[in-house]
């Protein structure tokens, strides 16, 4: 095989038209379309203070959180879903698409679509738009995250019948009820895996005298953590800093524990299920039933809690078997599909 032709093949030499991208609370997800995913990265900046200059992005800047010396800040830009340090954000986004686009030859500025929340605000929304241009996005157009992830599940959107989807991510919780291209109901809540991390943290803190940071509560979470029980009882070795002491100091957790700290947002994500399903049109209810609801998103992945929403709403729930990439999944068939999906998009 000659050189030219390797290229070829490698598809190097194919300009990158089409971005789409899952710009979240705790992960940045892009996919091109074609390829699928191509980056998936936490959404985490290291900068050095008063410079600003970037010291690392992606996972190896959340190597640094909680591990920085004084010179050196970890930043999440993005906070309940939505842009939080818009300038952050920008060098975060140009760092990711710059990667992304770095493995061509021939380069131009693609057309972008990025998931947003269904509740975005017309400021926030400025703001997405401006990270993407500015990080070398030529069109860039928004699809309620809910929406792109029924697209990407394969859901019957443009149909009459109603779909309804539950998206758990860091930031936020977003439920939407979908028929003929739109969003017929929805609720939208800033709640998500984020809140079951800082719970978790807080009680460490009241009921061991135990501080501990974000990572370790995310894998507490993952390990032990459930909305409800299931008969089998686990324990883990948590290690942090006594606050009474201040020496380093390790703690035996119970999965009961965590589950109940848990609780208070778990409850929440379940009240939100039932007010977008208390304004669903009656016709769409009885499609509801009849199909059940799909959960995507990170927070989909907590144990037992398709179970939780099932017992609460007596209704059947469907876990994606990649939840945490649906929506980025939905942006790519966007892309793909353009000019039958272009109705569910912003610019």
């Amino acid at each position: 095989m000659t050189p030219l032709s390797s290229w070829f093949k490698s598809k190097r030499l194919i300009p990158m038209n089409d971005i789409g991208v899952d710009l979240g609370t705790a992960n940045t997800v892009i996919c091109v379309p074609g390829e699928g995913v191509v980056l998936n990265e936490p959404s985490v900046v290291a900068v050095q203070r008063g410079t600003k200059r970037i010291m690392g992005v992606g996972l190896q800047a959340k190597r640094m959180l909680g591990r920085t010396p004084g010179a050196i800040e970890a930043i999440r830009p993005l906070r309940d879903g939505v842009i939080a340090d818009v300038d952050i954000s920008e060098l975060m986004l140009r760092s990711f698409l710059k990667q992304v686009m770095s493995k061509r030859v021939l380069r131009i500025k693609p057309r972008v679509v990025v998931g947003v929340p269904s509740g975005i605000t017309e400021l926030e929304r400025r703001a997405v738009r401006s990270s993407a241009q500015a990080a070398g996005a030529n069109e860039v157009y928004m699809v309620p995250e809910p929406m792109a992830a029924a697209i990407g599940v394969d859901l019957p959107v443009d149909s009459p019948t109603g779909s309804m989807v539950i998206d758990i991510g860091g930031g936020t919780t977003e439920i939407a009820v979908i028929a003929l291209s739109g969003i017929v109901a929805d609720s939208s809540i800033r709640t998500g895996g984020d809140e079951l991390d800082q719970c978790i943290v807080a009680f460490l803190r009241n009921s061991y005298n135990l501080l501990i940071g974000e990572p370790t509560a995310e894998a507490i979470k993952m390990q032990i953590g459930s909305a409800i029980g299931n008969g089998e009882e686990c324990e883990m070795e948590v290690k942090g800093r006594d606050l009474v002491s201040g020496i380093p100091k390790m703690v035996l957790v119970h999965s009961q524990e965590i589950r109940e700290c848990i609780q208070e947002p778990l409850r929440a994500i379940v009240q939100a299920v039932r007010g977008a399903l208390n304004v669903t049109p009656p016709e769409l209810a009885s499609d509801i039933v009849d199909e059940g609801i799909v959960m995507t998103g990170g927070g989909a992945l907590i144990d037992g809690l398709d179970r939780l929403i099932s017992l609460e709403t007596n209704l059947k729930i469907k876990v994606d078997d990649e939840p945490m990439t649906c929506v980025v999944r939905g942006t790519e068939r966007i892309l793909t599909d353009f000019a039958k999906y272009h109705v569910v998009l912003s610019d």
